[in-house]
């Protein structure tokens, strides 16, 4: 293994159905969101650190082919009431302690995206 490398940055590309109403669900979320100036219908969704690519996919099934992402934020209690608050589609699973010292909670949207939501508990 080489030190030379150094890794930077993860920017998971997550399927969609449409991308606009992706983009609109992710700017309710509180991200700065774009599309791509070019042909394809592909998308990115920023905030703070985070940055998730999305790509519209016409074969797409919320089903099948749903991607899962791990935010770490600084507050997963104040992100959930924000996040519940934006009256968005999808299934929410409310904020818990896990015996592995964090506080999260689960967002399921529309497009099968999981994600899952996580601060550090505090002692």
């Amino acid at each position: 293994m080489s030190d030379e490398v150094r890794f930077e940055r993860v920017a998971p590309v997550l399927p969609v159905r449409d991308l606009d109403a992706a983009l609109d669900r992710y700017r309710r979320l509180g991200f700065a969101v774009r599309a791509y100036a070019g042909p394809a219908r592909y998308g990115y969704a920023d905030r703070g650190e985070v940055s998730l690519h999305l790509s519209e996919w016409d074969e797409h099934d919320p089903a099948r082919t749903g991607g899962v992402v791990y935010l770490y934020v600084s507050d997963a209690d104040a992100l959930h009431a924000e996040w519940t608050a934006a009256g968005l589609p999808g299934r929410f699973h409310p904020p818990h302690d896990t015996d592995y010292g964090l506080r999260e909670f689960a967002y399921v949207d529309p497009d099968g995206t999981l994600h899952r939501v996580g601060s550090r508990l505090t002692s």
